[in-house]
């Protein structure tokens, strides 16, 4: 059996779009950063804790978990999700006019192995005028997203390109996560 140790509606998408059939885990994992940690380690440690903790939750010993971490860097500084209007402000005026890094961990395991691969896209945000900021603000859309938009909704707005790979930047880089699977015997 299949489980996806995640709850959010994107990734649960993008592996539905490639047409796979899973079961979602709800887990609870810490998820600080510890001091002088790079954030590609980051990503990949919150991934490989994620799949255990899937491991943990699934009961089967046939389970094959996959789990993701996505974080948004700039300058080797990981940005999270903005609590308030504050937060989000002060996020979007230091992506605006720049370029930064998504990056998404991304762990597969069973119980007998586990594999984790670490995606970055390249993201550049066109100027963003306070106006846009604040309306963007109002659509919700903000809140529970690294830096504080949705490439996938009104925050593709924001963005004047991006270099890798689009599924990345949404949650879950997919042709990673086929070929993850297919390594774990997994038809996609």
């Amino acid at each position: 059996m299949l489980y996806l140790a995640s709850t959010s509606p994107r990734r649960r998408e993008l592996l539905q779009q490639i047409g796979l059939s899973f079961e979602v885990l709800k887990i609870d994992v810490d998820e600080s950063v510890y001091p002088q940690e790079p954030p590609e380690d980051y990503v990949a440690r919150l991934a490989f804790a994620k799949a255990q903790a899937g491991l943990l939750l699934a009961k089967d010993e046939q389970a094959i978990v996959i789990a993701a971490d996505t974080s948004v860097v700039m300058e080797q500084h990981i940005i999270g999700k903005p609590e308030n209007l504050e937060q989000a402000l002060t996020i979007w005026q230091a992506l605006s006019g720049r370029a930064h890094r998504v990056l998404t961990a991304v762990s597969v395991a069973s119980h007998q192995r586990q594999q984790t691969q670490v995606v970055s896209t390249e993201v550049y945000f066109r100027h963003l005028s306070r106006d846009e900021m604040l309306n963007y603000w109002q659509t919700g859309e903000a809140q529970d997203k690294a830096g504080g938009y949705g490439i996938q909704g009104k925050g593709a707005l924001f963005v004047e390109k991006i270099v890798g790979s689009y599924s990345n930047v949404v949650g879950l880089p997919l042709t990673e996560t086929a070929l993850l699977l297919r390594a774990f015997g997994v038809q996609v």
